[in-house]
Formats: structure tokens, C-alpha cells, sequence
């Protein structure tokens, strides 16, 4: 099977390479293309996949034969899969986007507010541009979603490549998986009952055998406090709410704190991701071949992509240590686990197991994450899951996987304050993809002037009118999707 991955010049693409490896064979991915508009960050993380591949040894096998493609179709002919991760504007983009909100006396994380509709308004183009593209050369492809704001791209995606894209997001089955360890489950063997939108959902029930371990979880604050989301939003509002949710809704709930930690921090997450980036990508760039084309294999090859690899997972791991450091310095100020850090993430193995659904390949990854491998939380079409958003409708929930596609497991309907919220997210979502695509400034209004953390119409004409006059960023280019 082959692999494509748009933006794969981008800083996390090495972890599917390392799932891939670890998979040993039980995903069936025999070649693994990678395309990116920026040639130089590409030659980069191709050295750090042989580096990888190097540090692995023979245990792990093969692996996937990889190609470094400069055409985009050319890299999407053929590919039976496509993982598609762009960043328009690159980190700098999302840097100025961020500090745009924060000037106007908002919040504005990648995906949520208005920097996350800012960042929407020129990356929709470019994916339903990808979309179109993949519809044309690889006709049977199917096409995993996992470019931010992952809920409102793989609505626009669906226009034109219907069930064959599938959105996804690793903070459910990060969720899932904590909850499961601190309630005393196998993350394995518990059955969830996860809805709602991209980074907006509602974790609601945790099953094993039949019995519903949430209710009990949630009245057990030392349980709560061994894990990142019982830590984040507190035992006293989680059982007001009944239920755990996304990490992203800390900037619902806790708008104010969020905000105040936000105006204190040296940098944004952007900031930081840009500079931390750009170096990476400087340093490692010294230590090899320029050209994606080149091998790498002359003397002294092998160390250089070992070294490379080194850095980046040295980078990586700094990564992982600040994500989301504004919410949990404002909850209190604590550090991620351990394991988390170790781990990576997780949408790697997401996205694994979304291939093996569509494509077989045997039992679970060995790591045994997530959730059973036919039952995942997915941006997919709500059907009716959430009757009030109509059956076109993205929404993020457990679905169950087949050769035919994602489908939604139905579930109870979400509660008044939940659903209000998906309707009023849901309305800012669609008035992004009419304006991202008809140019309508009366749409980015609507999309920017209803957002709940956007307080003011006025406000959010400036949000717009400024980012207008500085879009020299907005250059299409790929690269990493996640804080």
C-alpha cells in the first residue's frame, strides 16, 4: 500500500514513521511518499527518518521504502492513502495570528477564537485546491485529515471527496486513554461515549464489562489529580458538568484565567513554535545533504542522520513539555506526565489505526493505545448523531471503521449547554468555509463576530481588517498541524 503524506516536510511526520516501524508489518504500508512545498525542511526530515530507521536496527524489519516528491500530483498518483498536514503561512503565520487576538484583548490559540478562524480563512482554499487535486489523480485514495482546525477543514474537504476524508485529532484517544488508566482500565478494553466538534467534545461515559467507570472517577478527586484533564478543569467543575472534556475547552470555560496567563507569557505558543522550528530546522540543515534528492548515503552519512534524528528528538521532546503551558500555569501550574512526554502525542497511532480499519492489517498497535482498532473518536459525517447540525455536518465522535468508510455509533444526544455550544461553534465553522471560499467579507464577520470568545462585531471587523493588511504571511506552504 502507499502512503502519501502532504506536508511532509513537517516537524511531526517522523512519528508516523516511527509507528510505522513499530507496527512491524501490521499496517499494510509497503511505500510512504512525501511532498511538501518547502524542499529544504523535506531533505531534513528524510534524513531524521534514516536516522530513525538506523537507531531502530534490524528488529523492526524494512520498513516503508520512502520518496521525496517535488510535484504534488505526481506524489498523490498512485497512493492508496493520504495523510494531509499543511500550514499555510507556516508557524509564522500562526504566530501573528495569535498576537493579532491578543492585541484586540482576545484569545486566539491555533484552533480556537480568532486565531483559529484566521488560520481556517486561508487554509481552506488551499486543502479544497489538495481535495480536488486528489479527486483527479488518485481517484480511490482515501485522504486522513489532520490539518488544523482539523473540524472545519475536513467540512470543506468532504465537499468534494465526500466519506472518502476522514478527519482526526489525537486529544480524544489521549483523553480516553488517560481517563481509562486513572479510573484502573485497561485503555484497551473500555467502550467511550465521546461527542461533539473538533477540540469541543464531551468524554461522557467509560464502559468495561457493562459498568459506566466515569460516575465514580469523577467523584474521586485523588483519581481526578493523577491525570492532565482532572488536574486541568478541577474536580468540582468536572462533576458539575458530569462529564471530561476536550483539553480545548479550558479556553471556553476558563476564558478569563486563560486570557489573563496568555497576556503574562513572554511568548505565544506560536512564538514559540516558530523560533523553536526554525532553529531546529537551521541546525539540522548543517548536518547534511541540502538536496531531497540526495540519499544521503556518502561517508559519514549514517551519523549525520543519526545526529539529526537526535536533535529532532530532543526538539520533540521539548515540545511535548510546553504544550498547552498557559492552561495548566493558569490551573495551578503542573507538568505533563511522563508517559505523555515518552509517547509523543499519539495521533501517529490515530492515524495507523484509521488505515487499519479502511485497509486491514491485524490486531491493534502493539502499544496497545487508543481505542478497540474498529472503534475510534473521528471527525466524520454526523448522519444523524447530532440531528440539529443536519447529516453533512462534521462532528467528532466514536465511529466504527470499514473498507466503506467512517460511520458514527449512535449515542445519546448531547445536553442543552453542550449542543448550544456545538450549534453557535458549528454556524462560525460554516460562515469560515463560505468566506474562505467566495472571499465574502460578510461572512467573516458572521464567522469572526459569533465566535463566544470573540466579544465585540466591532472587535472583530479590526481582527479582520488587520490581519488584510499584513497577509504577506499567508503564503500557502506545509508543515506540523499540532501546539
Amino acid at each position: 500500500m502507499r502512503l502519501t503524506i502532504i506536508g511532509g516536510g513537517g516537524f511531526r511526520v517522523p512519528l508516523v514513521y516511527r509507528a510505522l516501524l513499530a507496527a512491524a508489518g501490521s499496517v499494510p504500508v509497503t511505500d510512504l511518499v512525501l511532498y511538501d512545498t518547502d524542499p529544504a525542511r523535506t531533505a531534513v526530515i528524510a534524513r531524521v527518518l534514516r536516522g530513525m530507521r538506523a537507531v531502530a536496527g534490524p528488529a523492526v524489519g524494512e520498513g516503508p521504502a520512502v520518496r521525496v516528491e517535488t510535484d504534488p500530483a505526481v506524489a498523490l498518483r498512485g497512493a492508496d492513502a493520504v495523510l494531509f498536514a499543511i500550514r499555510p503561512g507556516g508557524t509564522a503565520g500562526r504566530a501573528r495570528d495569535e498576537r493579532l487576538a491578543l492585541a484586540e484583548g482576545v484569545l486566539g490559540q491555533e484552533t480556537v477564537g480568532a486565531a483559529g478562524i484566521l488560520y481556517a480563512l486561508r487554509t481552506v482554499p488551499e486543502a479544497v485546491r489538495f481535495a480536488e487535486l486528489v479527486r483527479e489523480v488518485a481517484p480511490n485514495a482515501r485522504v486522513v485529515n489532520f490539518t488544523n482546525p482539523a473540524g472545519i477543514v475536513t467540512e470543506a474537504m468532504s465537499a468534494v471527496l465526500g466519506p472518502r476524508v476522514i478527519g482526526i485529532c489525537d486529544s480524544p484517544a489521549g483523553l480516553i486513554r488517560r481517563a481509562a488508566r486513572a479510573a484502573g482500565a485497561d485503555p484497551g478494553a473500555v467502550r467511550a461515549d465521546y461527542v461533539g466538534l473538533n477540540h469541543l467534545g464531551w468524554l461522557r461515559s467509560l464502559t468495561v464489562g457493562g459498568r459506566d467507570l466515569l460516575p465514580d472517577l469523577l467523584a474521586d478527586d485523588r483519581a481526578l489529580a493523577s491525570f492532565e484533564e482532572g488536574r486541568l478543569f478541577g474536580g468540582p467543575w468536572l462533576r458539575a458538568l458530569g462529564a471530561l472534556p476536550n483539553e480545548y475547552l479550558y479556553y471556553h470555560y476558563f476564558r478569563r484565567e486563560s486570557l489573563e496567563k496568555a497576556w503574562e507569557a513572554a511568548e505565544t505558543r506560536g512564538e514559540f513554535l516558530d523560533r523553536q522550528q526554525s532553529a531546529f530546522f537551521a541546525e539540522a540543515a548543517s548536518l547534511g545533504p541540502a538536496d531531497p534528492a540526495d540519499p544521503g548515503e556518502g561517508p559519514g552519512a549514517g551519523e549525520a542522520a543519526r545526529e539529526t534524528h537526535r536533535l529532532w528528538e530532543s526538539t520533540r521532546r521539548e515540545r511535548e513539555e510546553t504544550y498547552l503551558a498557559e492552561a495548566r500555569e493558569a490551573s495551578g501550574g503542573w507538568s505533563r506526565d511522563e508517559r505523555e512526554l515518552a509517547e509523543g502525542g499519539g495521533y501517529e497511532w490515530v492515524a495507523l489505526d484509521v488505515l487499519r480499519g479502511l485497509f486491514g492489517g491485524g490486531d491493534r498497535h502493539p502499544a496497545g493505545r487508543g481505542t478497540d482498532r474498529v472503534r475510534l473518536v473521528l471527525n466524520a459525517r454526523n448522519a444523524d448523531t447530532v440531528p440539529a447540525l443536519g447529516p453533512g455536518a462534521i462532528v467528532e465522535t466514536v465511529c466504527e471503521l470499514s473498507p466503506e468508510g467512517a460511520h458514527p455509533v449512535p449515542c445519546p444526544a448531547p445536553g442543552p449547554a453542550e449542543l448550544g455550544l456545538m450549534l453557535q461553534i458549528k454556524a462560525v465553522e460554516r460562515a469560515v468555509i463560505e468566506a474562505a471560499l467566495t472571499g465574502s467579507e460578510t461572512a467573516a464577520l458572521r464567522a469572526m463576530a459569533l465566535h463566544p470568545l470573540v466579544d465585540s462585531p466591532a472587535v472583530a471587523a479590526r481582527l479582520l481588517a488587520r490581519a488584510r493588511a499584513g497577509n504577506g504571511h499567508d503564503a500557502p506552504r506545509t508543515g506540523d498541524t499540532r501546539g
